[in-house]
């Protein structure tokens, strides 16, 4: 968003059983950007199960998931539940000669059980079986083919389920080599990583911050890592393409008595383009008492601890516009000032200051009462589902990435009674990605059974990656940059559970790709329900540092996706932006069913923004701006409808609803269009809309009506919504 200087906004308002234990795992090994295939013809076993899709008859609970049985971590189990039989099912990607067999059981063991093989996941031989087993750590040795290894226990030895630390299969593959990249390994040189003790911290803050303070289309990516500790007397300044973090499990780990400061002095005090930029897992004691945080779209404040206030405006109260608080508890007062519109989620705050247009809040401790339009507020008690974006952190010595657990009816911080749900993955299952990596590289690393872990830096890709392993981490450090090449889509996530999308921007490339992210492939129908794929703080962006091109933005084709904080632009400002010079028509699509978007910012688009195909979808705070640039009415017109809607629900739909959503136009080429409506849905029982607005940003252009035929219109140059409470 880039709201132009004609108009001043208006003045604020006032108004379990057992647990494992977490162990170091094994050091890191060298990274890799490029590989060569080993081509030994009697390549010794290898590991292949480790990372591998894994399912199971069933588990005992959120903390004994099945991918701990194969996540080479002996203080992490899979249990199941306390009957006979359970199994549990690994998929090694392909068949593969499989010659043993490594069972780590913990105390709740199997005294009977069978080893079966598979190579179609449908007719199964049995490769060994006992109705003797000890227990403990057994070392089978056994003879097949198999792409799925099943162990079925017909017995239990205790009262309890059954319990793995670890479940390993070692062969060969066809290729006779088993795994070929290596996880783990350094993080680059543009992850900087300090402890209390390292010199000159802030002198090499401020040299990155004075790099990319105004940087809005540079090449530099950055993140600033904090050990464990306590930070005196910092202020850490955070410009573009810079993320700031501590690596603490939790947020009071890694204390600054200090500041994280955004501001806009590199724009006269206007902060509508301080996009690209995070933090995340620190505490801070500001010094002033409050923190200073103005930011607009696709600057994240994620698992934070601010032991005071609070401000969301840049000095001297100037324009700023948007932004997201997520998992984060601010001891003191938010102060949203000149911010028109917010969302926090499964958070807690002292207190909330004011609003202009469109504060939203869902899970949050401390926010102020439904009230909108005066004040207005919008707040839902809790957020229906919901799962924190991973991030690395130090156990010890050992680099991990902490995967949060789902949380259905979310309310508060996930981190407030000391160690938090979830999974820890060591760095060595990570491929870890740097510049020059290639795509065949990347999916060769995640048909192997690695996660991704992207560098900061910028990766040109010639063929979609394609995630399509279940419970696959894909975690960008620094806004790590993703261009597809040639027309390609630049990631793909397959109809499979629990993929974890965060922390990457893709930019379009100069030549036209149909789709940029799409999760789940056409078709797509699988319930993941029970483990969702979640896209949080994954931006596209069409134009802006360069000439490029996009059908839609975004496609969302598995079912029970969780959209987490994205924002889809259309460059309105920067190379390479024009009407058709790079033109993209349609924000995001959403084709599956049970979708959630929490926080969901879509901008620009020549068609629709947002246009939602399947059932049951729901959304938590929508912000739009239409397309600037539109040369006349007759480019926008949408059959007999004036204008395409920002926000479309299909016809067919018959349940779909949402809350606190805002639309605005500034149609600043011909000031004369006017649009029928910002939000277009079915009327219908199950379609419902709660708290709608939509404003002409100082009678640049007009709405007729909010959605539908309803609402009143836009008129003039006075910038005050229109809205509607109730849908329909």
């Amino acid at each position: 968003m880039y709201t132009p200087p004609l108009f001043r906004r208006p003045a604020p308002s006032t108004g379990r059983r057992r647990t494992g234990v977490l162990t170091a795992v094994a050091g890191l090994v060298v990274s890799l950007l490029a590989f060569t295939p080993s081509t030994s013809a009697s390549a010794a076993p290898s590991l292949l199960s480790q990372g591998r899709t894994v399912t199971t008859s069933s588990q005992e609970n959120g903390g004994t998931p099945a991918t701990a049985a194969v996540d080479g971590d002996n203080g992490t189990r899979w249990s199941s539940a306390f009957s006979d039989p359970q199994w549990i099912k690994v998929d090694l990607g392909s068949t593969a000669s499989v010659s043993q067999i490594a069972l780590k059981w913990e105390t709740a063991y199997a005294k009977s059980y069978r080893i079966e093989f598979s190579t179609d996941d449908s007719t199964w031989s049995t490769a060994y079986s006992t109705t003797t087993s000890p227990g403990g750590t057994e070392t089978l040795n056994v003879s097949g083919n198999a792409r799925y290894v099943r162990l079925t226990g017909t017995t239990r030895a205790t009262q309890y389920g059954y319990s793995l630390w670890e479940f390993q299969v070692f062969g060969t593959t066809g290729g006779g080599g088993g795994p070929q990249i290596p996880g783990g390994g350094d993080l680059g040189p543009n992850v900087l990583v300090f402890d209390p003790s390292t010199p000159n911290i802030q002198a090499k803050v401020d040299e990155i911050f004075k790099q990319q303070e105004s940087a809005q289309f540079g090449t530099g990516r950055y993140a600033l890592m904090f050990k464990p500790g306590t930070y005196n007397n910092i202020n850490a300044q955070i410009g573009f393409y810079t993320q700031i973090a501590g690596l603490g499990l939790n947020p009071d780990d890694t204390t600054f008595n200090g500041d994280v400061t955004v501001d806009a002095g590199w724009f006269n005090g206007n902060a509508t383009q301080n996009f690209w930029r995070s933090a995340e897992n620190l505490a801070l004691n500001p010094v002033s008492g409050t923190d200073r945080w103005a930011v607009s779209q696709a600057a994240p404040f994620r698992r934070m601890h601010v032991k005071g206030g609070l401000n969301l405006a840049p000095n001297g109260y100037g324009w700023a516009s948007g932004g997201y608080i997520a998992d984060s508890k601010i001891d003191g007062q938010v102060g949203p000032y000149s911010q028109q519109q917010w969302y926090t989620r499964d958070s807690s705050i002292g207190s909330w200051g004011n609003g202009v247009w469109n504060m939203t809040f869902s899970g949050v401790e401390g926010a102020p009462a439904q009230s909108f339009p005066e004040p207005p507020y919008t707040t839902l008690e809790n957020t229906p589902v919901s799962r924190e974006k991973p991030f690395l952190y130090l156990d010890g010595d050992d680099y991990k990435v902490f995967v949060p657990a789902k949380r259905t009816n979310a309310r508060g911080v996930s981190w407030a009674n000391g160690t938090p749900q979830g999974e820890s993955i060591p760095l060595s299952q990570f491929y870890v990605v740097k510049p020059g990596a290639s795509a065949a590289t990347i999916n060769a690393a995640v048909q192997q059974g690695l996660h991704l872990l992207f560098t900061p830096g910028i990766y040109h890709v010639d063929q979609a990656i394609n995630i399509d392993r279940a419970d696959t981490v894909v975690l960008g450090l620094g806004l790590a940059t993703i261009i597809p090449d040639n027309g390609v889509t630049a990631i793909k996530v397959g109809d499979v559970d629990g993929v974890k999308l965060a922390g990457l921007l893709v930019d379009a490339g100069p030549q036209n790709s149909q789709v940029l992210v799409q999760v789940g492939p056409d078709g797509a129908s699988a319930d993941h329900a029970a483990n969702p794929t979640t896209v949080q703080d994954v931006f596209v962006r069409v134009g802006g540092a360069g000439a490029g091109k996009a059908t839609t933005g975004m496609v969302v084709n598995s079912d029970d996706t969780i959209i987490d904080h994205t924002w889809l632009w259309r460059a309105d400002h920067g190379d390479g932006v024009g009407w058709e010079t790079n033109r993209a028509d349609y924000g995001l699509q959403v084709n599956g069913d049970d979708v959630l978007a929490t926080g969901l910012f879509v901008e620009h688009f020549n068609k629709y923004d947002v246009r939602w195909s399947g059932e049951r979808g729901k959304t938590i705070f929508f912000q739009n701006e239409k397309a600037y640039d539109a040369p006349n009415q007759a480019a926008i017109q949408n059959g007999g409808t004036k204008g395409y809607a920002a926000y479309k629900v299909d016809d067919s739909v018959t349940t779909h609803e949402g809350w606190g959503l805002g639309s605005y136009c500034y149609f600043n080429v011909d000031p004369t269009i006017r649009q029928d409506h910002g939000f277009q849905a079915p009327v219908k029982p199950g379609v419902k809309f709660h708290d709608l607005l939509v404003v002409s940003l100082g009678g640049q252009g007009q709405y007729e009506h909010v959605i539908n035929n309803t609402g009143s219109p836009t008129s003039g140059t006075s910038t005050i919504p229109s809205n509607v409470v109730s849908f329909p």
